[in-house]
Formats: structure tokens, sequence, C-alpha cells
């Protein structure tokens, strides 16, 4: 909770008078932010709402134990039903990545969600992990310097806010473990129903990383002051020369 009061205060996430929908998938990441979001109203000195929702792919997925779960802490959740496994069987060929065909839906799907709901505000669960994988996923499979941002606004005009965004994976998932707290893994993800290839570069980025960190412990530390601290006038592009 000091993590994620400082990285509030420091990019503004959380604010008097939102209404933020909260993406919850049921894994440890969006169950950890859920339970951050509710502690959060209790300490902070602003009043906010905040709903959690899920996306139903339409594949017989049983939330049950998801809604339980919410309704034991007094946590508002809607399941918002698709049929994007249906969709996805005439969209994605075989052998086709469909890690983006999905994420890009159910982000669509949580924007459409969040207006109905009059919400101004939607948080994603990633953390410094993810920004870390998705830095060096752009930077040698797409030759760009990107990562995610702790807060952005999206085309529809709801602000996207990353509250766990410099916090690492394994704090989340000691979480969910030293509560208790059963999390969705990857026996939910919708290409284990598909003929499909894996994707390998996330997971090569982590098999990187992991080796990185080992022969520079402080590596996500100073990733995370990196990102604070570009100097765009050094690298290629000439439009930011600084002459």
């Amino acid at each position: 909770m000091s993590k994620l009061g400082k990285t509030n205060g420091e990019f503004e996430l959380i604010e008097e008078g939102d209404k933020i929908l909260v993406g919850l998938s049921g894994g440890k990441d969006s169950l950890t932010m859920i339970h951050t979001m509710r502690e959060q109203q209790r300490r902070a000195p602003f009043k906010f709402e905040f709903i959690a929702v899920t996306i139903s792919y339409g594949m017989g997925e049983n939330f049950d134990a998801l809604s339980a779960h919410c309704k034991k802490y007094d946590i508002p959740h809607i399941v918002h039903e698709t049929q994007t496994y249906e969709i996805a069987k005439e969209k994605i060929r075989k052998n086709s990545s469909f890690c983006s065909f999905f994420s890009r839906m159910r982000r669509g799907f949580l924007y459409s969600v969040a207006q109905e709901q009059g919400c101004n505000k939607v948080a994603l669960g990633h953390h410094m992990d993810d920004a870390a994988e998705s830095f060096f996923m752009n930077f040698i499979y797409n030759g760009q310097m990107r990562s995610l941002a702790p807060k952005y606004r999206a085309e529809n005009g709801l602000i996207v806010i990353r509250p766990l965004i410099q916090m690492r994976e394994r704090q989340l998932r000691a979480f969910v473990d030293d509560n208790g707290i059963s999390a969705i893994g990857d026996e939910a993800c919708p290409a284990m129903r598909f003929d499909v290839k894996m994707p390998h570069a996330r997971a090569n980025m982590k098999v990187m990383l992991a080796k990185m960190e080992k022969d520079f412990p402080q590596l996500f530390t100073t990733m995370n002051a990196a990102f604070k601290n570009i100097s765009v006038d050094s690298f290629f592009d000439k439009e930011k020369f600084s002459i």
C-alpha cells in the first residue's frame, strides 16, 4: 500500500470523485488490484468509487467463485458476456498469434462497459515486470523504444491507469499466496482451445530478464528510474536533436 500510495501521488492516478472500472480477470494481478483499491478507499483523504468488471469470452466460463469473492469483500462486480470465442474461430487462422486479438477485444469491451457505467477511468493490472518485458519486446522485435505508461487517455476519452505499475510481479503473487486467495491461471487462457502457436516473445523476455537480474540485482530499480529519465535528444530521431 505504501508503494501504491507513492505511485498514485507521483502520477495522480486516482483522484477525488473518480468512478473507476477495474478489469478483473481473476488472475493474481487483478485480484491484488481490487483489494488494494478497496484499501485505498479506506485510507485515501478523498472519495472515489470503483467497480470490478470481468469479461466472459463466451466459452462457458464459470465466474461464480470470483463473484462470491467480490461479494465477500463488498466489491461491486459485473460479468460482461461476449461472443469473443466464437468470433475468434473465424478470425484466427491456424498457427496465428492470438494474444493481441483477445487483448484488443477485451480492452474494447472494458471501455464500452466503463462508458455504460458512467466511469471516467479504467484501471489495468500491469506491473513493473510487464513494463520491462514490453520495453524489450518492442526494442528487440519491433525496433521501437516503447513501454507501458502509468496513465494515458484513450481515443474515446477514457483515462487508463495502471496503479500497480511500479510493483514487481513476485509481490503480487506473494499477496494472493499469503492471503490464501485462489487465483485463475493459464488454464483459463482461450488459446488452450485453439490449434495455434503459443506466444514466445514475452516468455523469451521473462527468461532474458531473469538472467539479467541475476547478474544485476538492481536491474528493475534502475529500469524504473530510467523510464522517468529519458534523454530523447541522445537518440537517432533528428526531430529531437537539441540544435
